[in-house]
């Protein structure tokens, strides 16, 4: 089975002097499943939050980790 880790460009984050950064964050990482697709979809279904922030889930980037 593979592991998949995914990303969003739509973050952002504040430094230490209270600066806001435009960065990437990642959005979760999902296991035990067997391609790509299988992760898209049990990361959406795991996790309520994404949707319901908003985030355009279409700007998600998907690498397999090992």
């Amino acid at each position: 089975m593979k592991k998949y880790i995914f990303i969003t460009p739509e973050g952002s984050t504040f430094s230490p002097n209270g600066n806001e950064i435009e960065n990437m964050q990642v959005i979760g990482i999902v296991e035990d499943v067997s391609d790509e697709n299988e992760a898209y979809k049990k990361l959406l279904l795991e996790n309520d939050w994404i949707i319901d922030s908003e985030f355009n889930v279409a700007e998600f980037i998907c690498y397999e980790i090992s």
